[in-house]
């Protein structure tokens, strides 16, 4: 008898390329903290809503507004210090099966895994953060980080790099990706996009699939025709 996760075998992509925050996990409160840590540690003028207001920016730029504020390390070593907090209190959450996966997201890439497919975490974190993430979900092939590439999203670059460390046609590959930025790059890369909305609507455009959480796909909505 053929198993119901091959059956689909000859319509699914060949391979599934991951945004990581925003999508598959929720990692912005660990950065939040990374931040508060480092503000108290030299009595710098930090309060959490300083840090919800650089959500979303680079992160060296947040780390010279805290070297401005009286963290008194260089803006680099301030980066540092904070992806080694992310990345370990990730691992540590994992450990204790807790990890901030997004609703939906390590079930879905777990039953790709279990068919045979191909996956890649493409990300704008850091490598050191997103490597905690990868060994946590144990289901990529290839991971692309900030620290991989030379031109981020939207650019195309960084699915494409993914697509080539696979080894897959990236047209015909399907992105998952929450974020304009995201999902900009995927299109321009030529792979089919699944938009997520798990903090921001996303803008319908022409071949856009929308769906508000990754517990509504299956697999067979990841197939290409």
């Amino acid at each position: 008898m053929t198993s119901p996760l091959l059956a689909h075998r000859g319509s699914l992509p060949e391979a599934v390329l991951w945004d990581m925050d925003g999508t598959l996990t929720d990692t912005e409160p660990l950065w939040l903290d990374a931040e508060l840590i480092l503000a108290r540690e030299f009595g710098a003028a930090w309060a959490h809503e300083d840090a919800l207001a650089v959500v979303g920016t680079p992160i060296l730029g947040t780390a010279r507004i805290l070297a401005g504020r009286g963290v008194a390390l260089e803006p680099e070593e301030i980066v540092r210090r904070m992806e080694r907090h992310v990345a370990e209190a990730f691992a540590d959450l994992a450990r204790r099966g807790v990890a901030p996966w997004h609703t939906g997201a390590i079930e879905l890439a777990r039953a790709v895994r279990a068919a045979g497919v191909p996956q890649a975490l493409v990300t704008s974190s850091p490598r050191l953060v997103a490597i905690a993430a990868a060994e946590a979900a144990g289901v990529f092939d290839v991971v692309v980080s900030c620290d991989d590439v030379e031109r981020f999203k939207p650019d195309p670059q960084p699915y494409l790099h993914a697509a080539r460390g696979l080894g897959i046609d990236v047209g015909r590959a399907v992105v998952l990706e929450d974020s304009p930025s995201g999902i900009a790059s995927g299109r321009a890369a030529g792979a089919r996009v699944i938009g997520v909305e798990t903090a921001l609507p996303v803008t319908p455009a022409p071949g856009l699939r929308v769906v508000g959480s990754l517990a509504e796909l299956t697999l067979a909505d990841l197939g290409i025709t």
